[in-house]
C-alpha cells in the first residue's frame, strides 16, 4: 500500500454528460435528413448519455499520461446505436 501523499500530483475523475437535440432537429433526422455529424436515415431518438473515467499519472517533472474510458448510450441520439466503450490515452508535457 502506498504512503499517503506519495502520488499527490496524480488525479482520478469521473464525469457524466447527457446530451439532447431540439425537437425540430429530431424531426428533421427522423424524416431521413442528413447532417454534418448525424443523420443516416430514420432516427429512433434517445438522449446521448456518456460516463467517462480517467486517471492522470505524473510520470516525471512536467510529463503526465492519462488513460481513460467512455461508456456511451444512444450514440448519435439514436437508441438503435450502442452502447459503446471508447478507450483513450492522453499525454501532456509542460515546459
Amino acid at each position: 500500500m502506498a504512503r499517503r501523499g506519495h502520488r499527490r500530483q496524480d488525479r482520478a475523475g469521473v464525469a457524466f454528460v447527457s446530451n439532447a437535440i431540439c425537437r425540430y432537429h429530431q424531426e428533421y433526422l427522423a424524416d431521413g435528413g442528413l447532417g454534418f455529424l448525424l443523420g443516416d436515415g430514420k432516427l429512433n431518438y434517445g438522449r446521448e448519455n456518456i460516463v467517462e473515467t480517467y486517471y492522470t499519472a505524473h510520470i516525471w517533472r512536467g510529463i503526465y499520461v492519462a488513460p481513460g474510458l467512455q461508456h456511451i448510450n444512444n450514440l448519435g441520439y439514436n437508441r438503435d446505436r450502442g452502447p459503446v466503450l471508447v478507450p483513450s490515452f492522453r499525454g501532456h508535457v509542460e515546459f
